[in-house]
């Protein structure tokens, strides 16, 4: 008698088709006939394909904000929360777009949202701000893994920046100026410099109110 198929397995085949069809890839029954079993099989876990894509961002986060060296700044634990998820979703192509549109109450995502709030609490924030600070800092992220995980990297941009350089010399003084930024591609840094700037924005809100 064949034993029923666990939840986690199929999860598992989930991001494996994620892994190499994409998004758009996956289906109750491409995730089923992967495991050998038919779709019906399926619903005993999931009732839709959404309901699958929900357990998969969960999963994703399942190693986000497990541990804090003690006495840690909350701007450090900030740092490092949106640096474990940039992580979680890199980890799977199109990640971030898993994540995205998913609204889960589930340990994990209240296991982080509790340590980002408790950090901005201990630094002087309200509730209200920690919480909606929070959210920011996982919506920062997502957002900015999606543009990075959609990025050719096989030089089809060549033309594009081309056309870009050409158009910005001839009438855009100001991006012109800036021209060296349009032709880097290091995601890293950028990342870097847009949650430095997030970070200060709330060392700002929490100074003014101190």
């Amino acid at each position: 008698m064949r034993q029923p198929i666990a939840r986690e397995n199929i999860v598992e085949a989930a991001f494996r088709i994620l892994d190499e069809d994409g998004l758009e890839g996956i289906t109750l029954r491409k995730v089923a006939c992967s495991l050998g079993i038919r779709a019906p099989s399926l619903y005993w876990h999931f009732k839709s394909k959404q309901a699958l894509i929900d357990a998969m961002a969960d999963a994703m986060i399942c190693d986000v904000a497990r541990a804090f060296p003690a006495g840690q700044p909350w701007r450090q634990t900030l740092l490092q929360i949106g640096r474990e998820f940039r992580l979680a979703f890199k980890a799977r192509r199109d990640g971030a777009r898993v994540y995205a549109g998913t609204f889960l109450a589930t340990e994990n995502v209240l296991r982080v949202g509790e340590a980002s709030i408790a950090a901005l609490i201990g630094a002087g924030a309200s509730a209200r701000f920690a919480a909606t600070t929070s959210m920011d800092l996982v919506y920062y992220t997502m957002g900015f893994v999606i543009e990075e995980q959609s990025w050719p990297g096989d030089g089809s941009m060549e033309a594009l920046g081309e056309a870009f350089m050409a158009l910005a010399e001839a009438r855009f003084p100001h991006c012109w100026q800036a021209r060296d930024v349009w032709s880097e591609v290091d995601f890293d840094a950028r990342f870097e410099q847009g949650l430095g700037l997030m970070l200060d924005g709330i060392e700002l809100h929490l100074s003014r109110d101190a």
